[in-house]
């Protein structure tokens, strides 16, 4: 249960190096919020613990041995009612963050990311946000220049960017070019909840779970 039922936000670390895994449990034991319901040192111990458990939020790491992040992510997702993931890295480039954010993960962080930024994305995630580095959000972005879709990816993608308002359709293309919601806000001359609204429906209707995932649909039906 999390915080805006009025208890913690549980959280489970998963993470093969033990000094990234203590740094990490000390923030999050600095907030009152959150309770670390336990660490986990590669994908599948974490898997177990997850089990065992049943955290509102996992951070976890991309490389690990025995079984990867990506892969630990996929079989979270295909659970009846997954936690919620943030993954960790430490590298902002790395095409496996783009990977695992089209795989559902509902954050990406780098691993020197600031204390309070961490305890910031927990909150967020945990209540159903998404959290992304601007910066690094548009360098994900920029990847998807390279990545030519399949001619059924853009017929989909045209098909859910047609239901969108012009308005959201402005806000989703702002998205995907790597824009947080304060430069939309001020673009636009829209209010931040006004932003937020915009972007939580267009998630809906584009189907997706973040904001790369917005970019992604934006790219593929031709809009950026």
């Amino acid at each position: 249960m999390n915080d805006a039922a009025g208890t913690s936000i549980r959280v489970v670390i998963i993470d093969d190096d033990a000094l990234v895994r203590a740094a990490l449990a000390m923030i999050l034991r600095d907030d009152a919020a959150i309770e670390l319901a336990g660490e986990a040192d590669d994908g599948q111990a974490g898997l177990d613990l997850v089990a065992r458990v049943g955290p509102d939020v996992v951070l976890m790491d991309i490389r690990m041995p025995r079984l990867d992040g990506l892969e630990a992510l996929a079989r979270l997702m295909g659970q009846p009612a997954p936690p919620k993931v943030i993954v960790l890295t430490t590298f902002d480039a790395d095409d496996y963050v783009l990977r695992a954010l089209r795989g559902g993960a509902s954050g990406f962080l780098l691993k020197h990311t600031p204390p309070a930024q961490i305890v910031e994305a927990v909150h967020k995630v945990a209540a159903g946000d998404h959290m992304l580095s601007p910066s690094v959000t548009a360098q994900l972005i920029a990847q998807l220049g390279d990545d030519e879709p399949e001619p059924q990816r853009v017929l989909h993608a045209q098909s859910l960017t047609g239901t969108l308002t012009d308005r959201e359709r402005e806000v989703a293309i702002a998205v995907g070019e790597g824009k947080i919601n304060a430069q939309i806000a001020d673009e636009l001359y829209l209010s931040m909840a006004t932003v937020k609204a915009h972007v939580s429906r267009i998630m809906m209707k584009l189907e997706a779970t973040n904001r790369v995932q917005i970019a992604n649909r934006v790219h593929d039906a031709g809009l950026l």
